[in-house]
């Protein structure tokens, strides 16, 4: 009933070229090729999954050395807190001989001493000052360091000033101005 039907002229050279009946290819390469493709999609999957694991673990250390860093640092901001709260500096200032200063005074710009200096309470019978307290008088003398070169060796040479600067001496004990240069000279 059916029948197929003839094929005429070009048709019929190609229907010449297939084969008749049904074709069957080769299994065996077929299977081989899945199970090559299965094979490697798990051989993937498993460094995949070990990678996977070691990054985990990687940053499960990593984790924890934070938290022990982070603890050591507020550990020692508690400690730098404690050192320098104000008691702790007075106490600190105290066991090194150090007493509350008295009134400063201060340099202006131009070479005037405002205010009246005034030697630190509790120091009027350790050294016995009139006028201004001189620095030197107020610092405790220290052990000389064994490593230090000698003072008195060495000549002391005074720091380089600009033109018109005052010299380097004792501060006036009243406010004075210091007259300016002219540059026509």
């Amino acid at each position: 009933m059916s029948r197929k039907p003839e094929l005429k002229g070009r048709a019929a050279r190609l229907a010449r070229l297939l084969p008749a009946g049904r074709a069957r290819a080769a299994r065996t390469p077929f299977v081989l090729l899945v199970v090559l493709l299965l094979g490697g999609g798990l051989i993937g999957l498993l460094v995949l999954n070990s990678a996977l694991s070691e990054g985990s673990f990687r940053l499960d250390d990593l984790q924890k050395r934070t938290k022990s860093l982070t603890d050591e640092e507020q550990a020692l901001q508690r400690d730098i807190d404690a050192y320098s709260s104000p008691d702790a500096l007075q106490r600190r200032a105290r066991e090194l001989g150090m007493v509350p200063g008295g009134d400063p005074a201060f340099l202006g710009p131009d070479g005037t001493v405002k205010g009246v200096p005034s030697a630190a309470p509790g120091t009027a019978g350790t050294a016995a000052l009139s006028g201004p307290a001189a620095p030197e008088a107020l610092i405790p003398a220290a052990a000389p360091d064994p490593a230090a070169p000698d003072p008195a060796a060495a000549p002391t040479v005074p720091p380089a000033q600009p033109p018109g600067a005052p010299a380097a001496s004792a501060p006036p004990a009243a406010p004075q101005t210091v007259p300016t240069p002219t540059p026509g000279r």
